[in-house]
């Protein structure tokens, strides 16, 4: 199968083939034209398929094509919606919107916390089409009256596993309620659990269901090692391979946002030039480390697992677990990072004594055993080496005015502030 042979008009087509591609993926085979009918769908997608395309294509289609052409004017309120868990993945839906509409006049807009609301209220005024958005500040700008969303014909919901995970459910049912009864649904999950599934049974009517990614599985193109070694000489065998295997863009994972600056800055005095990105950095440091690291000015981008999840890069060779997460299904969208596509991949994790519990828990989730690889020199020792004794946490001082454990924003009694544009969502 080919684009063409999907019945998108002559303009998509033109500029899907200006980035190169011909054949559809999988899940944009499924979805494009279950869209384009007018259909709720529900799709199980890992990131990398090609799901972003899948919905973006259909939708400038349908809003320029047949009883909803509207070639001539650009609608004073948004028409779509669509509602994404993180600000790097929010940036990158309406980056593919863009994209594959330059050639049709769509005004397109990302709205999300961490920068000044007043530029995106500014913009609202002038008109959109399409509306990407994270939760929180999608609501600042209902609270401000700022976005109209009573004339949303269609309604994207991207990675919703992820928007459960970080705590939006609320959030979501509010922004559900505010829209017309009347209205397309689109619902994106790498996974489907049962709360997953509660809320697509109250927002999807007879939904065509696309599941192009087996649950909880990884990428098969994506070859998977295991280095064991000690925590401590984890550093030391990362600089190690950097400096015999040549890698020139790899994608590595930290734990905690402390653990990622220090490995950034490690390799950085290696020589090897990196940046962190994870949720105190501000946006624009966020927004120029993920630009840099595609343009190839980066070697290492190390990151958090909810700061990593708008990154979209065709062509990652390489993704580096440092250390394991907690989660085993964080595992499965890590590694996802690269493999995309069909192209091919390879994710290593470097694997100390106290994370064999973790290793042994994803294993059982992918239904397999990873290999193991030994790398002379930074052989795993017999025997853990005893963490270092933590600092014990004493009772933080409290602030100047506030009463001890009453949290910023918050008046006595436990009634919390909401400062309109302040939640970095």
């Amino acid at each position: 199968m080919h684009f063409s042979d999907l019945g998108l008009r002559a303009e998509l087509q033109r500029a899907v083939a200006e980035q190169g591609y011909d054949t559809p993926t999988p899940i944009q085979q499924q979805a494009i034209p279950a869209v384009l009918a007018g259909h709720d769908l529900m799709a199980t997608a890992q990131t990398g398929t090609g799901k972003t395309a899948g919905f973006t294509l259909p939708i400038l289609h349908r809003l320029t094509s047949g009883a909803n052409d509207r070639l001539t004017r650009v609608a004073r309120t948004p028409r779509v919606l669509v509602l994404t868990p993180t600000r790097e993945l929010a940036i990158q839906v309406e980056e593919s919107v863009r994209t594959y509409g330059q050639h049709l006049p769509i005004n397109s807009l990302a709205v999300f916390g961490g920068v000044g609301i007043n530029p995106q209220i500014a913009n609202l005024r002038r008109g959109v089409d399409i509306l990407v958005a994270t939760p929180g500040r999608l609501l600042d700008h209902v609270q401000q009256r700022t976005v109209d969303l009573s004339g949303i014909e269609i309604f994207v919901l991207d990675e919703a596993d992820r928007m459960l995970d970080m705590g939006f459910i609320r959030d979501i049912r509010k922004i559900i309620a505010l829209l017309p009864k009347q209205r397309q649904n689109l619902m994106f999950s790498a996974t489907f659990s049962p709360e997953i599934r509660e809320l697509a049974s109250g927002l999807l009517h007879q939904p065509v269901s696309v599941d192009v990614a087996p649950r909880n599985t990884a990428a098969e193109t994506v070859t998977q090692k295991v280095i064991e070694t000690d925590r401590e000489r984890k550093k030391e065998l990362l600089c190690h391979l950097f400096a015999t295997r040549g890698w020139h863009q790899v994608l590595v994972f930290a734990r905690t946002k402390h653990g990622a600056d220090a490995l950034a800055r490690t390799l950085d005095k290696a020589g090897i030039k990196s940046a962190a990105i994870h949720g105190d950095k501000s946006q624009g440091a966020r927004t120029r480390a993920l630009s840099e690291f595609k343009e190839g000015k980066l070697v290492a981008l190390v990151a958090t697992d909810i700061a990593a999840r708008g990154i979209d890069i065709d062509a990652l060779p390489y993704v580096i677990n440092y250390e394991l997460p907690n989660v085993p299904e964080d595992y499965v969208h890590r590694i996802g990072r690269t493999g995309r596509a069909g192209m091919e991949g390879e994710a290593i994790s470097l694997v100390c004594h106290d994370e064999r519990p973790q290793l042994k828990d994803i294993e059982k989730l992918i239904k397999r055993s990873l290999d193991r690889v030994v790398i002379e020199g930074f052989e795993q020792s017999a025997h853990a080496a005893p963490r270092p004794p933590q600092p014990p946490r004493g009772p933080r001082k409290p602030q100047p005015g506030r009463p001890q454990g009453q949290k910023a924003g918050q008046k006595p009694g436990g009634q919390q502030q909401h400062r309109s544009g302040s939640r970095h969502r």
